[in-house]
């Protein structure tokens, strides 16, 4: 299933429909070129699960831990990851064991120290609009994904 969304207004209100969906915690990798939305998802999804301050990229601190009051999300940005082996000494086990949504951009980065995602979200840049595509991995994937494509499909 796919969803094709123009603007950021509109990126942010998928995630947005999205929130109920991921609240239960998990992994999720977001993949996309730089710049295609990767963060702008996470941004609309992260405040409409509670968080009122800014979302900002952890491109620098690598990760952006959101305690918020019906769920608890962890956002990750490996761009600048300078081997896999890093996520080892920043603990990423802990975070991953903490029944957490974890979102992770560039997590190609951390290939061969991360586990499997239960999904997976392509972002497509199509210039002046993106397309959304979704891989499960996983049951809660598979879980995940069906109710994805039936928010998709209500938003059609």
């Amino acid at each position: 299933m796919s969803i094709r969304l123009t603007g950021e207004s509109a990126m942010t209100a998928f995630a947005a429909a999205c929130a109920p969906v991921f609240c239960t915690g998990g992994l999720v990798f977001l993949e996309g070129t730089l710049g295609a939305g990767k963060t702008t998802f996470s941004r609309g999804l992260i405040q409409a699960m509670g968080h009122t301050g800014a979302v900002k990229s952890p491109t620098y601190t690598l990760v952006e831990d959101y305690q918020l009051a019906d769920c608890h999300v962890c956002h990750f940005d490996l761009y600048r990851l300078g081997n896999a082996e890093e996520l080892e000494f920043m603990g990423i086990r802990d975070y991953l064991d903490q029944n957490a949504l974890c979102l992770i951009e560039w997590a190609d980065k951390g290939a061969g120290v991360l586990p499997a995602a239960d999904l997976v979200i392509h972002i497509a840049d199509l210039g002046d609009s993106r397309e959304l595509t979704w891989d499960a991995n996983t049951d809660k994937g598979r879980d995940w994904a069906a109710q994805l494509a039936h928010i998709a499909g209500g938003l059609a």
